[in-house]
């Protein structure tokens, strides 16, 4: 069937009177900033500190737009008899935002971290020349990079964190062990007989006096008495008994 004829323009009309009846949805910049999204490619800063020098990201950029000066510094050895070394030193990093087309290859080749996203994008400048960022205006902008996204739940954990969290467990529990058994740590010889060479297995036990010493000629029958020592004998006496001792008067 033919469309009928002006049924595209009532379609277009209705379309417009719809929308004439709906409440705008423009929002008015820069009285109403925009709601951003959290990965937003506004600005790249720069957190010098975990710069090397490494050029990667003036290499991979397509634009040609990092510019990258450094020197290298010799390091004092740090140990008597080492030999020194020699490490780069970051003398200018600039971003010519003029060229620069937002691909984020610099920050994605950066093995140190040392380049990140900002949602910021109100840096437009009258003249072209201001759009060079220099390494002072880029770490301004270090300082707007939101918080990175918490971690998948589902996620493995950082080796970083799991070994961190066995070394506090591993002192947690020796730390236990000694609270739970507090005569492991004390000396030997305070009323530790079992600690003593030669001594009782029961720690309440006295150690037995050595062989030989005076007093440990008793009787093996513990309910025995001890024979009183034999006195002098007069000559001629030794088999008569003496006076009360059980024999004739």
């Amino acid at each position: 069937m033919p469309p009928i004829p002006g049924s595209g323009l009532a379609k277009g009309l209705a379309v417009t009177l719809r929308t004439m009846t709906k409440k705008t949805v423009t929002q008015q910049y820069p009285d109403a900033q925009p709601e951003l999204p959290p990965r937003s490619r506004g600005v790249i800063g720069l957190f010098e500190e975990n710069c090397t020098v490494c050029m990667l990201c003036a290499r991979e950029c397509p634009d040609w737009c990092i510019y990258i000066d450094s020197h290298k510094e010799t390091v004092p050895a740090a140990a008597p008899g080492g030999r020194e070394r020699s490490r780069n030193v970051l003398d200018r990093f600039a971003i010519d935002f003029a060229l620069c087309m937002y691909c984020g290859i610099c920050i994605e080749v950066c093995p140190f971290d040392a380049l990140f996203w900002s949602p910021e994008f109100e840096y437009a400048e009258t003249d072209i020349r201001e759009l060079t960022h220099e390494r002072d205006k880029l770490r301004e902008w270090m300082w707007t990079v939101p918080a990175p996204p918490p971690l998948d739940p589902a996620a493995e954990e950082p080796k970083e964190l799991a070994a961190a969290r066995k070394a506090a467990e591993k002192v947690a529990t020796a730390q236990a062990d000694a609270t739970a058994d507090p005569a492991g740590g004390r000396p030997a010889g305070r009323g530790d007989d079992a600690a003593q060479p030669g001594g009782s297995a029961d720690p309440g036990s006295d150690a037995s006096p050595p062989a030989g010493a005076a007093g440990s000629a008793t009787s093996a029958d513990p309910g025995a008495d001890a024979a009183p020592p034999a006195g002098p004998t007069e000559p001629g006496d030794d088999a008569a008994p003496r006076s009360g001792e059980g024999g004739p008067a």
